[in-house]
Formats: C-alpha cells, structure tokens, sequence
C-alpha cells in the first residue's frame, strides 16, 4: 500500500464482476421463479425469443430484487414503499466484495468473516441492501444510518421479517447537516464505513438525469433486454436519496472533513464516487485532511464502470493492530 501522493487503484477486468459475486452471467429465471413466483408475472420475450425481464418496469425490478435476495441470500422479505430507491443487486454486492478484499489487505491477507467485524452504512434507506448483503455474505454485523424516519420504519420491517434485527442496528441521524457526527458514539468502533451518497446538486438536476435514463432506455432497448439492471439506473429515489446541497462532491468532501473526527473510531473510511471527473477534487480533500492512505478501486459492471474512494488515517501496521484489538 502506497502513500497518498501515490495512491493505487485497483480493478477488474472490463465487464467483469468480482470473482465472488453470484451474480456474473445470465440470470437464471426459472430458479428466481421458483422462490418468487409472482415474477412470471413480469417476463416477456426478447427479440431473440429468449425469457427477461421487463426491466423499464419498476415493479418489475423490484420483483426480481425480492427474488434475488431470496434465492441467494435467503431472505425471505423484501420490500420497499413506492417512490424509494430500488438498488440494482449485483453492482451492490460488488462494493462489498471489494470491500471485503480492501480490509483483508489489513488483515494479513486473510478475508474477514463473522460477527466481530464492524461496519457502517450511511444513508441505508428504506432498502436496507448494503447491510443485509454484508450480513448475509461475511457474517458482519452492520449499523446503518438515514436522516429520513420512514426509511427507517421500511428497513426495520425488512430486518424484523427476516431476524435480523440482533445483527444489522438501525440509527436515525436527526441533524441533516451532518453525517458521521451524532451517529458514533463514543463506544463505537468501526471496520469501515461505506455510502452511496447522493450525486446530483438538485431536484432539477435528478429529475433531468430521470428523463435522460428513459430516452436511452428506450433507444436501446433491444440491446438493453439482454442485459441486467446493474448496467443502469433505476427511476426510483426520493429527494435525500438522489441530490443534496453540492452533490456528491460536496457530501464527500463533507464526509472527509467530518472522518477526521472519528479516525481513531473507524479504519477505512469509504464511499462510492459515480462520477469519475469528481476524483480530483476529493483527491485533493484527502490530501487536505491529511489522511495516511486512500484508495481508489475500481468496479465493472457490463459496460458501465463504477468505483469507491476509501481512505484511512492508520499506518500499516496500526490496520494489523485494529483487526487483533477491535
């Protein structure tokens, strides 16, 4: 692991999900519909003659969500309210195994499983998804933490359905002009800390990047019917979910500026960055701030590249320490 000023970047071959990511390759329908048999429901033809999913309906993908997390993870609820976020599985599941392989690299090289490691979402939702495929995938416990109440309320119906509320706790972050502070406490201690911050700088902004999803949605939806839903956007969101004040520059940027607060209480700070020409700015915010490492690791997902930005404020050998003593 590098310095700063000569920070790494990792990835994967173009178009390729992690090696452990379950969901590479076609789906396999007929098994999604044996545990969600409502999703027969939402198939049609594509023009090949072959089954997919409707995947310009929402419903529909909120369908295959459920069956999904279902055959996969075994859980055996899943729902969000009309109008919420409703994530693309596969792109989700790639930041936590990548997350996985980044705490591993301060773990000897062994990958962290079970109870004992600790980590944080930001901004969970009414979805809840990070936290449970984190759960269901290394055994972690996870807190995960909104500003908005009726997120929570559908999360915690998601964690109640399934038993999972010893496993994966839920804070309500009631001052909206902070993220981290007013969420740990002075107890807590965290592996990582991960987020799927808001990107546009206002409701204009997100309902122009709507409108541009469905024009291309319906330009290339021969090609499209082929592909999963983790090469695009959905259409859901609510306002806290899709823009805030400065975008996702300043909400990173704000994020930093807050970890330095809780440094000694979490070892890797991260956060997805969907834009790629925001880099330089955050990059020039974690030099600012003075952090001892920070990474950029890169994700593919069909066509579409994503990444996440981590960072820490420990030394190698404090990040050995933190595993044996945390």
């Amino acid at each position: 692991m590098s310095k700063h000023s000569k920070h790494k970047t990792s990835s994967q071959p173009k178009a390729a999900l992690h090696p452990r990511n379950p969901h590479s390759g076609r789906y396999d329908l007929n098994a999604l519909c044996q545990v969600k048999p409502e999703l027969k429901n939402y198939l049609k033809l594509n023009p090949r003659g072959e089954q997919t999913v409707d995947f310009g309906d929402d419903q529909a993908v909120k369908c295959l969500n459920a069956a999904l997390l279902k055959h996969h993870y075994h859980i055996e609820f899943w729902d969000i309210p009309k109008g919420y976020l409703c994530p693309p599985i596969p792109g989700r599941a790639d930041y936590i195994h990548h997350l996985a392989d980044l705490l591993s690299e301060s773990n000897q090289g062994n990958l962290p499983t079970g109870k004992h490691i600790h980590g944080l979402d930001i901004g969970t939702g009414a979805n809840v998804i990070y936290p449970l495929l984190a759960h269901k995938s290394y055994g972690w416990k996870m807190t995960a933490s909104d500003i908005e109440k009726p997120s929570l309320a559908s999360a915690e119906a998601i964690l109640k359905a399934n038993q999972l509320h010893k496993s994966i706790k839920l804070k309500h972050q009631a001052n909206k002009a902070h993220i981290f502070e007013g969420v740990i406490s002075d107890t807590d201690r965290f592996h990582f800390t991960l987020c799927n911050p808001p990107f546009h700088t206002s409701a204009q902004e997100a309902a122009d990047g709507t409108d541009r999803k469905l024009r291309n949605l319906k330009k290339s939806a021969i090609k499209q019917q082929d592909q999963k839903p983790s090469t695009r956007l959905n259409f859901g969101g609510q306002h806290n979910e899709l823009w805030c004040e400065g975008g996702e520059v300043g909400f990173i940027k704000q994020m930093i500026r807050e970890s330095v607060q809780f440094q000694n209480q979490c070892l890797w700070f991260t956060s997805l960055v969907a834009k790629k020409e925001h880099l330089p700015a955050i990059h020039r915010a974690l030099k600012k701030h003075k952090v001892a490492y920070f990474r950029e690791v890169k994700m593919a997902q069909g066509n579409k590249i994503s990444r996440f930005i981590a960072w820490t404020f420990h030394p190698k050998s404090e990040q050995i320490h933190w595993f044996r003593d945390h």
